[in-house]
């Protein structure tokens, strides 16, 4: 074993860094395997060489071998004696979770079995049951589901027209076919292609799904976390008023909206949401002609630290195409916008936990934010006439 001040040493480290990315790299990274990052921390080739000559190496042992996942330093430290420090012990498990994590999302032609599929969740499941057995967890993928489902985290699934005429959805729901371009609902209308599933229930496969995630609950959900309570009231009484644009609450439009709705402005709990709309491909490729196309709300009543945190987006729809549905987004946004009038209208009673008291929460809809093509389709114009007005 050379020292880490050794010429040795640093040509071992120069020859690893080297193999290392020409193997395992995802991207131009891989995980640091230092003895401060202990794999949990992806980094680039310059800052894993710095990292290995300065912090010291760890070498990983797969006693998995079937998940691809090294825990064996990380069983010994949870099994040492009462000496040791419990913070260790938590840097060591959040270790093996990254771990987990690495190792699912290799490719098929590496060393692990399985790639992001439900079985590989439930075995993701049993690892961390033995290594924390007293934990409170789902013990397979569908028990996750339902857990999912009682949260209000779900998704319906409507079935749609192929061609973006309309949705199998209110008093279309059990139609066959539209009855203008006749298309058929079903890939097959032969009850021999029928599926089976593991309950016994028989389904046809639909042509075109839509998901929409439904909004009401999770809007429910802000106020009943008492921290949270707090943040979803800020712009009206947690902010300094020092007179500049730091949030969309010190903005024109905003005051603007106040004006014209005074009664709605009344009430500090009203949540105002931004729609966000866009493609992508879901393939990682520029070279499949495939778009994919969902639409994001962005809660504005959350402080300008928090507006743009991923956890606190809001996915409404995700609707499926090989190419953008253009003007007919309108037949996808029809059970956002259905529950979007409701809330509005309507609204919705709630608890507060910071205030412990009832509201009724009302929710608008006041901007949109896309490239010039989205907001062409949101307005139901051509892009090119809009880039092309004064």
């Amino acid at each position: 074993m050379f020292s880490k001040w050794s010429d040795e040493y640093e040509q071992g480290v120069d020859e690893y860094v080297k193999k290392a990315f020409a193997s395992k790299s995802q991207g131009n990274k891989i995980c640091c395997p230092c003895e401060s990052c202990h794999y949990r921390f992806w980094r680039h080739e310059g800052f894993v060489r710095d990292h290995l000559i300065c912090n010291g190496f760890i070498p990983r042992t797969d006693k998995l071998s079937k998940l691809g996942i090294g825990i064996e330093r990380e069983r010994t430290i949870l099994d040492n004696d009462e000496g040791s420090n419990p913070n260790d012990c938590n840097d060591d498990i959040v270790g093996l979770l990254h771990d987990a994590r690495d190792a699912f999302r290799k490719g098929p032609n590496d060393e692990c079995d399985h790639k992001l599929t439900n079985v590989a969740f439930g075995d993701i499941l049993e690892l961390i049951m033995e290594v924390l057995p007293h934990a409170k967890m789902p013990a397979s993928f569908n028990e996750a589901k339902s857990v999912l489902k009682l949260l209000g985290l779900d998704y319906n699934k409507i079935d749609a027209c192929p061609n973006d005429c309309m949705l199998y959805w209110e008093e279309h729901e059990k139609a066959t076919s539209y009855h203008v371009c006749k298309t058929p609902r079903w890939k097959s209308n032969d009850t021999k292609n029928d599926i089976q599933n593991e309950n016994g229930k028989t389904y046809r496969i639909p042509q075109k799904i839509l998901r929409y995630f439904p909004i009401r609950k999770r809007l429910q959900r802000l106020f009943m976390c008492q921290e949270l309570a707090k943040y979803m009231t800020w712009h009206t009484d947690g902010r300094e008023n020092d007179h500049l644009l730091n949030h969309p609450v010190d903005g024109q439009a905003w005051k603007e909206f106040d004006y014209l709705y005074t009664k709605f402005a009344g009430d500090l709990h009203n949540v105002r949401l931004g729609l966000s709309t866009d493609g992508f491909s879901p393939f990682n490729s520029m070279s499949i002609v495939h778009s994919t196309w969902l639409v994001m709300l962005i809660n504005y009543n959350l402080p300008p630290w928090l507006i743009m945190k991923p956890e606190f987006f809001m996915l409404a729809l995700l609707i499926p195409s090989p190419s953008s549905p253009g003007n007919d987004i309108d037949i996808y946004l029809q059970p956002l916008i259905k529950d979007l009038k409701d809330l509005w209208e309507v609204g919705l009673e709630k608890y507060d936990a910071s205030r412990k008291e009832m509201f009724d929460m009302h929710v608008a809809l006041i901007t949109t934010i896309s490239d010039f093509p989205a907001y062409a389709m949101l307005s139901g114009w051509g892009h090119k006439r809009i880039l092309s007005m004064p």
